[in-house]
């Protein structure tokens, strides 16, 4: 075959296309883009940055600065932040701070000294008639459940097993300030008044 002679523009420029950015073609609208749509860029080679010149002398220096540094923080004593709701305000230690109250009259005096023996004596006798009842009522269950073992074995330990679903028991005790029908508690505001400290 005879050969064909192929000029250095004509190699040079067949070299230059394949490694310059081209575009795959794909079909679709203008509006669309297509995973196939990539371009192909040319190799990028950063240049070597240039190391910075350490300078000994100021890097020694900055050392010694924060040496003398951590030595000042070591020798002071660090700084407690202290816990307010601990400390008593002076104004409340003073000793002299007296609270005046009104003199109450012999009568009022006696009248409360004999309705706080009244309400003792009353509390008394309700706590006895309280201790009876109980001791009258695990009585009758002990005899109870004597009569119940000598009639059946099996019925006495069904009664005494205990009940897994008896907790958790809830309820509602007397009140000493029973509420008010009808009343409906302000809500109250909060100030935040917290100190915030920096070290």
């Amino acid at each position: 075959m005879p050969s064909k002679s192929v000029s250095s523009h004509a190699l040079c420029s067949f070299f230059l296309s394949s490694w310059l950015p081209q575009m795959v073609p794909f079909q679709g609208s203008h509006w669309e883009t297509s995973l196939l749509a990539f371009r192909a860029s040319l190799p990028m080679r950063a240049q070597p940055k240039k190391k910075k010149k350490v300078d000994v002398k100021r890097e020694q220096a900055q050392k010694d600065r924060m040496k003398k540094k951590i030595k000042k923080l070591e020798k002071a004593a660090p700084e407690m932040i202290p816990i307010e709701d601990f400390v008593t305000p002076l104004k409340y230690s003073d000793s002299n701070r007296v609270r005046s109250l009104t003199p109450l009259s012999f009568e009022e005096t006696e009248r409360r000294v004999l309705l706080m023996k009244k309400w003792c004596l009353f509390k008394q006798k309700q706590d006895k008639a309280e201790k009876k009842a109980i001791q009258t009522l695990v009585e009758a269950q002990q005899e109870a459940l004597k009569e119940l073992r000598l009639e059946s074995e099996e019925l006495y330990q069904a009664a005494i097993r205990r009940d897994e679903g008896l907790f958790p028991f809830e309820r509602d005790g007397p009140n000493y300030t029973p509420p008010l029908p009808g009343y409906d508690p302000p809500e109250g505001k909060c100030v935040d008044i917290t100190k915030v400290y920096t070290q």
